[in-house]
C-alpha cells in the first residue's frame, strides 16, 4: 500500500492549510472574507458587522449592565471595574469555539457568559451577567451594531448628497430627453434628475437617522419582568433600565421587547428604503450609461475578463444588485414580528443573520453610491443630441397645446399625426415639415420646435429640491 503524505494527501502539490486548498487551516473551508460578495467586500460597515465586531458588541452589552448595577449598588465597583477590563477586547475570546459552542443553547451569549466569568476571576464572576437572560444581552449587542454601522452608512449618504447637490447645480439647465416606458417623451433636465436622487438620498437619510436615534437597549430577564434585578436588590427596575441605557449610549424601552420587535422591524425598514433610494439612482445610470446612449459613465469603470474595451459601471451594478437583495432580507425580518409568549422560539434566532447581511449590503451600497456620484461623468454633448432623435416628435406636447388654438383642436391633431408620420418615413426634421403649411406661416416654429426651450419648471424644481438640507 502506498503511503499517504499527511501534508500534501491527494498528490496535488498543494499543502493542507495553504492558500487554495479547500481546508485553508480553517475546518469549515475559511473565513468569510467577502469572496462572493465585491458590493460589502472592504467597507467599513463589513468590518462594524463582522464576527468579532458583534462578540465586541456582546462584550460590551455584558460589562454595560455590571456597571449599571454597580451605579445603582447593586453591585461592587470592583465588579465594574473587573468585567469592563475582561470585556475590553474581544480578541482575547476564541470566536470560533464560541460559535461552536453556542449550538449547545441555540445563542453564543450562554459560552460567552462562561468564559467572561472565567477572565474575571472568582472574586467577581457572580456579577456577570447577573440577572440577566440570553435574549438581552443579544438583542442589545444588536442594537449596538446596528447603531455602529448606520453611522458609518450615514457618514456614505452624506457623501452621495453632496455631491449630487453639485451635479443638480452643475447641470441645472442641461437638456436631455425625459424617457417614460424606456421611450423619449419630453425634454427634462439632468439638474431636476440629481435633485430627484438627492432628494432620495435625504429620504434615507432622515429614516436611517431617526432609527439611530431610537435603537433601545434589551433588559427584561428571563420573561420580561425584571422580576430577578428585584430579587439582586433593585428597588426601581426603570432606573436600572436607563442606566444601562445610558452606559451603551442606547435608548432607554418603555418595556422590555422580547417579542415586541418594533426596532427590529423599523430597521429593517430604514434600510430596504435605502437600498432602494441609492438603487433608483444606480439604475437610472445603468440605463444611460449603455453603449448607444452614453449620457453618463462611472469615472473610473470596471474591467472585464474576456473584452478589453469594456469599462463596466461597476458601482452601479453593485448598488442595484443591492436594491434588489434588501426587500428579502427585510422580509424574514418583518416575519418574525409574529412572535409567541414572553420569549420565542425561532422568530427571535431567525433575525440574526438577515439582519447582519441587511446591515452589510447597505453598508456596502452606501459607500459605493458615494463612490459614483463623486466619480459620475455626465455627456452633455450625447444628452442635447439625443433630443433630436425623434425629428422634433419630443416637443410634439409643446405643439398640440400651441397650434389648438389656432387651427382648432381637430385640425392640430390632424396635422401634427401626419408631420410625425412624415417625418420619420421622411427622415425630415418636423419643423421644415410644418413650415410647409401655409396656416403656420406666422407662427416661431424655430423656437416652438426647439427641445432646449420646453422643460417647464424643471429649473425652478431643481432650486426648490436644493434648499431642502
Amino acid at each position: 500500500m502506498t503511503a499517504v503524505d499527511p501534508v500534501d494527501p491527494d498528490g496535488s502539490g498543494v499543502p493542507v492549510g495553504s492558500v487554495g486548498s479547500v481546508g485553508s487551516g480553517d475546518p469549515v473551508g475559511g473565513d468569510d472574507v467577502g469572496l462572493l460578495a465585491p458590493g460589502r467586500a472592504g467597507s467599513p460597515a463589513e468590518s462594524a458587522t463582522g464576527d468579532r465586531a458583534f462578540l465586541q458588541a456582546l462584550l460590551d452589552a455584558e460589562a454595560a449592565l455590571t456597571r449599571a448595577q454597580a451605579s445603582l449598588g447593586l453591585a461592587p465597583a470592583q465588579a465594574a471595574d473587573a468585567v469592563t477590563a475582561a470585556a475590553a477586547d474581544a480578541a482575547r475570546f476564541d470566536v470560533r469555539a464560541l460559535a461552536l459552542r453556542a449550538r449547545a443553547g441555540g445563542n453564543p451569549v450562554i459560552p460567552l457568559v462562561a468564559d467572561l466569568g472565567a477572565a474575571v476571576g472568582t472574586e467577581h464572576s457572580a456579577y456577570v451577567h447577573r440577572g440577566a437572560t440570553s435574549q438581552d444581552i443579544m438583542d442589545t449587542a444588536t442594537m449596538l451594531v446596528a447603531v455602529r454601522t448606520l453611522n458609518l452608512v450615514l457618514a456614505d449618504l452624506a457623501r452621495t448628497e453632496r455631491a449630487l447637490a453639485r451635479l443638480a447645480r452643475e447641470h441645472r439647465d442641461t437638456v436631455m430627453p425625459g424617457r417614460t416606458l424606456t421611450q423619449h417623451a419630453v425634454p427634462t433636465t439632468f439638474g431636476l434628475k440629481a435633485a430627484g436622487w438627492r432628494s432620495l438620498a435625504l429620504d434615507a437619510r432622515d429614516r436611517v437617522q431617526a432609527v439611530r436615534d431610537g435603537l433601545p437597549a434589551q433588559l427584561g430577564g428571563a420573561a420580561g419582568t425584571l422580576a430577578a434585578f428585584t430579587a439582586y436588590g433593585a428597588s426601581d427596575t426603570r432606573v436600572l433600565v436607563e442606566a444601562y441605557a445610558r452606559e451603551l449610549g442606547l435608548a432607554a424601552p418603555v418595556l422590555p421587547w422580547h417579542t415586541l420587535r418594533t426596532p427590529v422591524a423599523d430597521l429593517a425598514g430604514a434600510l430596504a428604503f435605502t437600498a432602494g433610494a441609492l438603487g433608483k439612482a444606480a439604475t437610472d445610470v445603468l440605463a444611460l450609461a449603455r453603449t448607444e446612449i452614453r449620457e453618463l459613465s462611472e469615472g473610473t469603470g470596471g474591467g472585464s475578463s474576456a473584452m478589453p474595451h469594456k469599462a463596466n459601471p461597476v458601482r452601479s451594478t453593485l448598488v442595484a444588485a443591492a436594491a434588489r437583495r434588501a426587500p428579502q432580507l427585510a422580509a424574514t425580518l418583518y416575519g418574525s414580528l409574529a412572535a409567541e409568549d414572553e420569549r420565542p422560539a425561532g422568530a427571535w434566532h431567525a433575525e440574526w443573520e438577515p439582519l447582519r447581511d441587511l446591515l452589510r449590503l447597505v453598508g456596502g451600497a452606501a459607500r459605493d453610491a458615494a463612490e459614483l456620484t463623486e466619480g459620475l461623468q455626465v455627456h452633455s454633448d450625447a444628452m442635447r443630441a439625443h433630443l433630436d432623435l425623434t425629428h422634433g416628435l419630443i416637443v410634439s406636447e409643446r405643439l398640440s397645446a400651441e397650434l389648438a388654438p389656432v387651427l382648432g383642436r381637430a385640425r392640430a391633431k390632424e396635422l401634427l399625426t401626419r408631420a410625425a408620420l412624415r417625418a420619420g418615413a421622411e427622415d425630415r426634421p418636423l419643423v421644415e415639415l410644418l413650415a410647409e403649411e401655409p396656416e403656420l406661416k406666422d407662427l416661431d416654429l424655430a423656437a416652438l420646435t426647439d427641445p432646449t426651450q420646453y422643460t417647464g419648471s424643471a429649473g425652478a424644481l431643481t432650486d426648490r429640491a436644493l434648499e431642502r438640507r
